[in-house]
């Protein structure tokens, strides 16, 4: 199969035209008349996930490898390290980031993962309303993610609006009008303004609220003719 016409049915189905200005979403690596053989999807790539998979596979990835420009390739840094290796391989790469997010990735975790019912999603913030009990909330957020520990901005013992934004989402609390927004890469000055405002926040991560990726996207390429396969990269980080 050629990579254009997947790519025309990853444009149909989430619009790269929706991605935000800075980000670098589509065709990042490879040409629209290579044939390949398999996908792989997965939030990111790293060296061992390319070493396995076989020559002339599609990675289509959640995070761009190639963000800002590229002032050099050194084989030695990254990510030219990593696209050294997928040329030898004649392997390609197509990211959905933002555009994802908007369409399908914050509902479907908000939805399906967390089990909220979406009473409003604008652009990428998810929101829903009811009433909870806010320590029972936050356990539940917890299991539902697989997470160890939350870090929480401000305390509610009731809870009657959450809203969410996957990934790196606290610079949007301006426009979230909830209880409790749920996002990652909550930073300290994001935590003061939190505070000032009476909005509860909880860091539920980015690598962990973004990693169900591949199965929001897998059921829309269950009809190609060829293998689609999710994996999962590397989370960066560990905690002891």
């Amino acid at each position: 199969m050629r990579i254009g016409g997947i790519l025309e049915l990853l444009n149909r189905i989430s619009p790269f035209e929706l991605q935000e200005k800075w980000d670098n979403g589509g065709l990042l690596l490879g040409d629209e008349n290579d044939s390949v053989s398999k996908i792989v999807l997965s939030v990111d790539i790293d060296e061992a996930m390319i070493e396995k998979a076989d020559p002339k596979t599609l990675f289509i990835l959640h995070h761009p490898l190639i963000f800002s420009g590229l002032k050099r390739l050194l084989w030695s840094e990254y990510p030219a390290n990593l696209l050294k290796k997928m040329i030898q391989k004649e392997q390609s790469l197509i990211a959905m980031h933002t555009n994802f997010d908007q369409t399908h990735l914050n509902r479907y975790v908000f939805e399906d993962v967390l089990g909220f019912e979406n009473v409003e999603c604008e652009g990428f913030v998810c929101r829903a309303e009811g009433e909870w009990e806010g320590n029972a909330l936050l356990s539940h957020i917890k299991s539902a993610l697989g997470l160890d520990a939350l870090k929480v901005v401000g305390q509610k013992s009731q809870i009657s609006s959450v809203a969410m934004t996957t990934g790196s989402g606290a610079g949007l609390m301006d426009l979230v009008d909830a209880d409790l927004f749920l996002t990652g890469d909550i930073k300290y000055h994001d935590a003061m303004k939190a505070l000032s405002l009476g909005l509860m926040l909880a860091d539920i991560g980015h690598f962990e609220s973004e990693k169900y990726f591949a199965q929001a996207l897998a059921g829309h390429l269950k009809n190609l003719p060829i293998p689609v396969i999710i994996t999962q990269s590397i989370n960066p980080f560990h905690y002891i």
